[in-house]
């Protein structure tokens, strides 16, 4: 069974290099019978291929689809013909390293669309396949194109915005996923996972290849490779040690019912119904002394210990200073009607 198909409408400067594809219905593992169709019109037998398509090419690979019982697929295909943008069929025997950029824009896509969570699909290498681009209000531009496309625009009477100069673009260019609230979609990278009932606050921040189980509220820092669970609540200006951030290979994660307070951050993964209050960072070596019932000291350890375990509270002794941990006694319950996202 092949990996991933997609059939995208993209960008390319003018060396005809890819620049960015948008792939709106991308298919997790197809079907033999797409595969076969696909691979008769295209000349495609086997491997990772992204395959540019013409007007003419499209419009036989969406009758041959139809033909076979594909419509979804022969419907979109249809309307790539008529694309004045270029259009590339891109085909994943398996998931293997990306070796161009509409692979890496497709598996991107795999996350957004919830086909594939975080951690599901190979990313590596995939910073030296996606150019750094001028996302603006007419598309992608390589940056090297930008300051004549500038003067082009002043020219023709319109101003061109640069909303950002990055090597991802915004997700909800791409994918809107069903059921979330995204207060500045700016921050929100294509390549993120944003689970249903969601809530990303103004400061809020998912990477790619991170995201939120479900009903969560997001006013933090989800770095790439975190993820977090449902009904956590990550408050503003929190933090989360990514593996792009110094975390390693320590893989980051926030369990279910879970409170980072405002400021606060973590470096170990969390289990479930855990709490950081606000303004305490804590990293993998940070000494934690673990009290009992009585707020007898019971251990002093390093966080690393810890990780992953359910039900802590942690704390600084407003006092000494020292970091403490004890069992959580309150779960964090997330306001049902303030998180409706429907």
């Amino acid at each position: 069974m092949s990996f991933a198909f997609g059939i995208g409408i993209g960008t390319q400067n003018n060396q005809g290099e890819w620049l960015e594809v948008f792939y709106q219905q991308p298919v997790l593992s197809p079907d033999s019978v797409l595969l076969e169709v696909a691979g008769n019109v295209l000349d495609y037998t086997s491997g990772n291929r992204a395959i540019a398509a013409n007007g003419d090419t499209l419009k036989n690979l969406a009758g041959a689809l139809r033909q076979a019982g594909q419509a979804e697929q022969a419907n979109l295909a249809a309307k790539a013909a008529e694309s004045r943008r270029p259009v590339v069929v891109t085909l994943l025997d398996t998931d293997d390293t990306a070796s161009s950029t509409p692979e890496v824009y497709l598996k991107l896509h795999l996350i957004s669309h919830r086909l594939v969570r975080p951690h599901g699909v190979k990313l590596d290498g995939i910073f030296g396949l996606l150019p750094n681009l001028a996302w603006t209000s007419e598309g992608a531009i390589d940056l090297n194109e930008l300051p004549e496309r500038q003067l082009q625009a002043r020219i023709e009477g319109r101003t061109l915005e640069v909303k950002s100069v990055d090597k991802f673009p915004q997700m909800t260019d791409y994918v809107v996923p069903k059921g979330v609230r995204i207060a500045d979609t700016a921050r929100v990278r294509l390549g993120a996972y944003v689970g249903e009932g969601t809530t990303i606050m103004h400061e809020g921040f998912i990477n790619f290849n991170a995201g939120t189980e479900g009903a969560s509220m997001i006013e933090g820092r989800v770095s790439a490779g975190v993820m977090i669970g449902k009904g956590s609540d990550l408050g503003g200006g929190c933090s989360t040690m990514g593996t792009l951030s110094g975390g390693g290979n320590i893989v980051i994660s926030v369990g279910e019912n879970c409170l980072l307070g405002a400021n606060a951050g973590i470096g170990i993964p969390l289990g479930d119904r855990c709490t950081v209050e606000a303004g305490l960072y804590i990293t993998s070596g940070t000494k934690v002394a673990l009290l009992d019932d009585s707020n007898e000291l019971v251990d002093v350890l390093k966080a690393r210990d810890l990780a992953g375990k359910s039900d802590l509270l942690f704390r600084r002794n407003s006092q000494t200073g020292a970091v403490e941990c004890k069992t959580n006694k309150s779960a964090i319950a997330l306001n049902e009607e303030l998180h409706a996202n429907n």
